[in-house]
């Protein structure tokens, strides 16, 4: 988060943050001091839950940083404070630094009194992140649902309604949580908050997946057409005589870039959203459970990520997918700075190594032993000779500022009509087949 995200707000802004928790308090029907969170979350109109999405939407998320995670998960934050604040307030400005932003107060809250004195530094810790999440992932949950709500073609796809729901859900249930002042009541929401992230948005990939791949079956068979620059599902009007004249023409990929916009905003706004959450639950089973502390990870941010490890971690993964899809997979051959470590989720880092060497590894068995992905069971050439091995360089800067891991391979290339598509989330090489049996096994 940037500085501000840890420092305190003055009495003006503490009691707009109050607004806001009796703001969606009021819409859910409950009292800030109900401790039952959800069961009146059902009984909320459309238009409430509207007015709620609109409320959240017009704040604006607040920037994060790794180094921020890491200091204040080691409590570097929690007595700093921020100046400005009422300047601000006299001047008649209301920035959402101000008000979303400063998470950290004098003991360690946003804004509010910690119930007992009795409370350990990471207590304090936990309470003060807490409130951030309860206030920031609102915000970056009722943006997602206005993306959802308005990006073409994409939103009438069924499972991306679906997404929509749960972030919903999810808004409306952590919207509805009052100021934490006790270990207590954190308890109460970490169990709330794991069990939105560990359940029920463990599976949005898969359904957000899902609605690329119905929309492009759609787009393949000629389904979505633009009549009069409206898109419409081609069997709406069929050859219905009433619709003769009108102007149509087939969905083309050209015309999807609001959609490729939309999934980057929406991708990497889930990655925020989980790397908020999921620190903050791994730091408190750090806390809770010793045994399972390592001094090289805060959370799920390592300070001694090596890529070299990562590589050839990612390398082993993507090397059994290749020979159980192909009987071979070729060698990875790994160069560079070896010895490098910096702090990163390597998580994160495992997953982007893998994506890529995957793909490097089956274009290379693809050119050199042949076959396809069309059939079932595709049929290979079997060849004595090696196959062209698959290359990891690992750079970094002088002052360790920047690395840059590079992936090679000798698997033909990318066909120049192809070069504009390659980077959306709505074209793939691989064959509708092998599709349907990826968004299967997902759901499963």
């Amino acid at each position: 988060f940037s500085c501000s995200y840890s420092l305190t707000a003055d009495t003006t802004n503490v009691q707009c943050r109050f607004h806001s928790t009796a703001m969606a308090a009021q819409f859910i029907g409950r009292n800030l001091n109900d401790k039952d969170n959800g069961r009146s979350c059902k009984n909320l109109s459309e238009e409430e839950i509207e007015e709620l999405v609109k409320h959240y939407g017009r704040k604006h998320p607040t920037s994060t940083s790794l180094e921020t995670l890491v200091k204040t998960a080691q409590g570097e934050l929690l007595h700093k404070h921020h100046h400005g604040h009422a300047h601000d307030h006299h001047r008649g400005h209301h920035s959402h630094h101000d008000d979303d932003v400063a998470i950290g107060t004098s003991n360690g809250a946003v804004g509010v009194d910690i119930a007992d004195d009795d409370v350990s530094e990471a207590e304090r810790v936990n309470i003060q992140v807490a409130n951030f999440l309860r206030r920031e992932l609102p915000v970056r949950l009722a943006h997602r649902i206005q993306d959802l709500s308005s990006v073409p073609y994409l939103r009438d796809m069924d499972s991306v309604k679906e997404v929509k729901d749960i972030y919903v859900q999810s808004l409306l249930q952590i919207s509805s949580v009052p100021p934490i002042r006790t270990p207590q009541q954190e308890e109460e929401f970490a169990r709330e908050l794991e069990r939105l992230y560990e359940k029920k948005h463990s599976n949005v990939l898969i359904q957000m997946a899902k609605g690329a791949y119905q929309l492009r079956k759609q787009m393949r068979k000629g389904e979505m057409v633009i009549e009069n620059n409206v898109t419409q599902q081609q069997p709406k009007y069929g050859n219905n005589p009433q619709n003769k004249g009108k102007e149509s023409s087939p969905l083309e990929f050209e015309q999807m870039q609001q959609c490729h916009t939309f999934l980057d905003r929406f991708y990497m706004s889930r990655i925020g959203i989980r790397v908020l959450a999921g620190q903050y639950l791994a730091l408190r089973e750090q806390r809770r459970n010793p045994h399972i502390d390592d001094d090289d990870y805060i959370g799920i941010i390592c300070k001694t990520t090596s890529p070299h490890h990562a590589v050839l971690r990612a390398a082993e993964d993507a090397t059994w997918m290749c020979q159980r899809r192909f009987g071979d997979a070729p060698e990875v051959v790994i160069s560079g700075n070896l010895d490098l470590t910096f702090a990163y989720i390597p998580n994160h880092l495992h997953y982007i190594l893998l994506e890529l060497i995957k793909n490097a590894m089956r274009a290379t068995m693809e050119k050199h032993r042949g076959g396809g992905d069309d059939d079932e069971e595709a049929y290979w050439n079997e060849s004595d000779e090696d196959v062209p091995p698959v290359h990891v360089v690992i750079a970094d800067g002088t002052e360790n500022e920047d690395v840059v891991i590079k992936v090679s391979d000798e698997g033909g290339g990318i066909p120049r009509s192809h070069i504009k598509k390659i980077w959306s989330y709505l074209f793939t090489t691989a064959s509708p087949s092998i599709q349907e049996r990826l968004i299967a096994f997902g759901s499963g």
